[in-house]
């Protein structure tokens, strides 16, 4: 296929990008075409499809095209428009607050472990609050791992303990004592309502209460959490979609030794 969908590298080379009004990219550089979907509540017909297309400009689409169009059922119609987006953004003012350094695989961090901190670790995960998804706090702690990254079970100078899910925050304080873990392990899937930011800060508010916030490392994840956020809330860390138990480990180690918690 020749469409520049499939072959990103026929960018005409006549067209400069300018990385201060970046685009999206479709067919030829700067076209801005992108494809979004949603659900209206609303029936299915001509009027929700003009409902669809006046949304579409509202959110900077010109020439919005309905592409798709289906009822999911009497009162709710999802909708999928295909355009070309007015809007752009600055990429070199973009500044995202992230954890950096090079990370270590498995047996850097614990050569790593052994040279400066003389001991094994423990780690204690798990999905706190009403969550109920282990997916994304089994990738970081399972033995397996996750997309050939091995879980944190797997070290071994590292003492990993996965609670599962729906786990209080109570619970978990009391098992962190317990265990006299260095490191506090957080994930979060569920949303709905910022629930994840409440039961996190609740966390937070605990362990000062116990006056132990500054003796653990504690790190949250899940699939909208961001460093940034994370730091906002009162964690040391926060690890988004595309993170593994590697950089987990490598920033848990570094911060240990930063704040000479050994």
């Amino acid at each position: 296929m020749s469409s520049g969908l499939y072959n990103t590298k026929k960018i005409n080379l006549d067209e400069k990008l300018d990385l201060t009004q970046v685009k999206p990219y479709g067919d030829t550089l700067n076209d801005g075409k992108v494809q979004i979907s949603f659900t209206l509540p609303l029936p299915d017909g001509d009027r929700a499809v003009e409902a669809a297309k006046q949304l579409a400009k509202k959110m900077g689409v010109l020439d919005p095209l309905v592409a798709h169009h289906k009822a999911l059922d009497k009162e709710f119609t999802y909708f999928v428009v295909y355009g070309s987006l007015m809007h752009s953004v600055n990429y070199e003012e973009i500044h995202v607050e992230s954890v950096g350094g090079d990370v270590m695989d498995m047996d850097e961090v614990n050569d790593f472990i052994k040279e400066n901190i003389g001991r094994k670790i423990t780690i204690l995960g798990a999905s706190t609050g009403t969550d109920a998804h282990t997916v994304g706090i089994d990738a970081i702690m399972n033995m397996k791992g996750f997309a050939g990254h091995y879980g944190l079970e797997r070290y071994e100078m590292i003492e990993a303990f996965n609670m599962g899910s729906q786990v209080t925050n109570e619970e978990f304080l009391k098992k962190a004592v317990e265990m006299k873990a260095d490191v506090l392990l957080v994930s979060q899937t569920v949303t709905q309502k910022n629930v994840h930011i409440d039961n996190l800060v609740h966390l937070v508010e605990l362990l000062e209460a116990e006056g132990l916030r500054d003796k653990v490392v504690l790190i949250c994840g899940g699939p909208r959490i961001s460093h940034e956020l994370a730091k906002e809330l009162g964690y040391d860390a926060g690890f988004g979609p595309g993170k593994y138990a590697d950089d987990v480990a490598t920033f848990a180690v570094h911060e240990m030794m930063e704040r000479e918690l050994i």
